[in-house]
């Protein structure tokens, strides 16, 4: 439980709060990273797309989705998502913080919320949506074992992180990468205060500046 508690004092901190409320506004949407503590070490808990989705089919991300105009907030969304997504409920997520907003590639602004669920958590994937749910060590993304990069990717400032991670319990294969790979990267150096192996393209210990400048200079061409 003291894992679990000092990554929870650890993630506050960088909670944005109203830091970015001066933003125009734009379409937005949420992720829920989920968080759990299994034989000492942190997990997170990722969604394989439904490849019947118009966008992102097929590809690996973190249960979320688009603002709904009965959502109050960003967290609300990200909750509403992952109930309807994988069955997780709502006040069966201990929320620690929000994260940067990051635009992603259809324009959306994207904003992290992470929250700690029970190791119990069996996930009831909703199939029109999520194909596959499956956990992955959170020292994984810090790793350079199975990390490869790109620079110069097309629309992207900073390097393009990709992992392919096999998943001890069924042996499938899964290819993370791009928005879902960052925001992977940056909790998992965040929560376990461990500068990752790779090039990241940001400080790991203040990565605000960086996301900062990602979001200006996105916002800049729209």
């Amino acid at each position: 439980m003291r894992i679990k508690e000092e990554t929870i004092a650890t993630l506050k901190q960088f909670d944005i709060g109203e830091k970015f409320s001066y933003l125009p506004v734009l379409p937005k949407a949420s992720v829920l990273i989920p968080l759990f503590v299994r034989g000492g070490e942190l997990y997170t808990l990722m969604t394989l797309r439904s490849k019947e989705l118009r966008t992102s089919a097929g590809e690996v991300c973190f249960p979320g989705g688009k603002r709904d105009p009965s959502d109050q907030d960003d967290v609300d969304t990200a909750l509403r998502e992952a109930k309807e997504e994988i069955g997780v409920q709502p006040e069966d997520v201990q929320v620690v913080c929000t994260l940067f907003p990051i635009i992603n590639k259809r324009g959306l602004l994207v904003t992290p919320v992470v929250g700690f669920i029970e190791e119990t958590f069996c996930p009831t994937p909703n199939p029109a949506e999520v194909s596959a749910v499956f956990t992955v060590p959170l020292d994984f993304f810090t790793s350079q074992k199975d990390h490869y990069i790109t620079h110069g990717a097309a629309g992207m400032i900073g390097p393009l992180h990709s992992f392919y991670y096999v998943d001890p319990h069924s042996d499938s294969q899964y290819h993370i990468w791009g928005l879902t790979a960052i925001l992977a990267i940056l909790v998992a150096a965040l929560a376990l205060r461990k500068k990752p192996e790779f090039d990241v393209g940001f400080d790991s210990e203040d990565p605000l500046s960086f996301f900062q400048q990602i979001l200006h200079s996105r916002l800049s061409k729209l």
